[in-house]
């Protein structure tokens, strides 16, 4: 398949890097230099033949001329782009990735610990304007120091004071200090939220998907042991915020009762054989459609499964959960795009959405969506009707008939001046 873009660009940089004039590889692989000219400005397509010549000549495998940059660098690449307001060239990142990957990725691990310092702040700034525990332990440490001006006060007012009651304001003063040294000491040990590795702060739900990541969304102890499993995992997921604590425990009690009424080998050889169909897999095992979105979405990706990503979202479009995969990412902060539909089966509840969506970008790649929104909590009148909306992504499915909704990551960064859905300019 002809390769446009960057390869000319890598086959000009490879050939100065071993010192050969354009004149000589023409002559190398048989073409004029004016022609490899043009191929080296990307202006003429490459493959094939000349190709492999070329990389042979260059003593370097022709995919490494023509491969794109990785998908999860462009993910991050744009991400980041989205989070400041600087003029970026957009319509280039695939360009500078592929051109420059190592680069690539220092930017994306760079705007990772930006958010995640960014993150710790806002932390620290919640708690101290609305945490009662720190509230408390602020207000013991300043009662002690209260109580031990008071008592020096007194001491040294000059006033004539008997052995007994010296003895009891010096008695005071040193109370007073334990309790100030205690209460500091506690309030240190609240505040200082980072281990001795130095792995920053993460809010709850951060922190729960750094956990569901590491063990990549299952866990055979649970498949196997059902809820008998869930307090040895949560010892080993070692961490550290009790609010994180209660989102992981909730989320492995909803696994626990997933695996149950669709155990894990029944149900991975239902949904190979389904074609990953969720409706026709909830008619099957007798379950709602977000339990077996959830399910899907564990499946371990590679061999006999694609890659599945996944997002939970309340009714404010505050995303409860997301599973990050290559090609498909979803802002954890700020808001993202209306069109997925994970935000647009609210209007539908309890209706399941099949629906096909593409990336800005010239090579996006088209996902398959799956979505359901559905009531939670009590229902009842004059009682406002909660609902929670599930979407997983699957990649590497056969395409439609059905045209792709055009979504984004951000408006920021999103290119697409004439979406009805904009809410504000891109920096772009």
């Amino acid at each position: 398949m002809p390769v446009i873009g960057i390869a000319g660009s890598r086959i000009r940089e490879r050939r100065i890097d071993k010192g050969m004039r354009q004149a000589d590889l023409a002559q190398t692989v048989g073409i004029s230099p004016s022609y490899l000219n043009l191929i080296e400005h990307n202006r003429r397509r490459i493959a094939g033949k000349l190709l492999s010549e070329i990389g042979r000549a260059l003593e370097i495998a022709p995919d490494q001329l023509t491969r794109g940059a990785d998908t999860a660098i462009l993910d991050g690449l744009r991400g980041a782009a989205a989070e400041m307001s600087l003029p970026v060239e957009i319509a280039r990142t695939e360009e500078f990735a592929g051109r420059y990957p190592g680069w690539g990725n220092l930017i994306v691990a760079q705007a990772k610990r930006l958010a995640s310092l960014e993150q710790q702040v806002q932390v620290f700034s919640d708690r101290m304007t609305y945490d009662p525990e720190l509230a408390g332990s602020l207000h013991e440490v300043i009662s002690a120091v209260t109580s031990i001006r008071s008592s020096a006060s007194i001491l040294v007012g000059g006033e004539n004071l008997d052995a007994d009651w010296e003895a009891r304001f010096h008695r005071n003063i040193y109370d007073d200090s334990i309790r100030l040294a205690e209460s500091s000491e506690a309030l240190i040990n609240y505040l200082d939220s980072s281990k001795a590795d130095g792995t920053p702060h993460l809010a709850p739900l951060e922190e729960v998907e750094a956990t569901l990541a590491k063990a990549g969304y299952h866990f055979p102890a649970i498949e196997e042991k059902g809820q008998a499993a869930i307090g040895a995992v949560m010892q080993d997921a070692g961490l550290r915020g009790a609010a994180a604590k209660t989102v992981l425990e909730a989320h492995l009690k909803t696994y626990a009762a997933d695996a149950k009424e669709m155990p894990f080998n029944t149900f991975s050889s239902a949904a190979a054989t389904t074609g990953y169909d969720p409706v026709q897999l909830a008619t099957q095992f007798g379950v709602e459609t977000a339990a077996v979105l959830r399910r899907m979405s564990c499946l371990p990706a590679g061999g006999e499964h694609p890659p599945m990503g996944l997002a939970v979202a309340d009714s404010s479009g505050a995303l409860l959960l997301v599973k990050h995969v290559a090609g498909f990412a979803m802002p954890r902060s700020g808001a993202g795009c209306p069109l997925w539909p994970v935000f647009t089966a609210f209007s539908r509840p309890n209706q399941p959405i099949r629906a096909e969506v593409t990336l800005p970008g010239a090579n996006a790649q088209r996902l398959l969506c799956y979505a359901v929104a559905h009531p939670i909590g009590t229902i009842g009148f004059d009682v406002p009707q909660l609902l929670r909306s599930t979407m997983l992504v699957i990649f590497d499915q056969p395409q439609g008939v059905a045209p792709a909704i055009s979504v984004g990551v951000s408006c920021r960064i999103c290119p697409r001046d004439s979406c009805a859905a904009r809410r504000e300019p891109s920096v772009l």
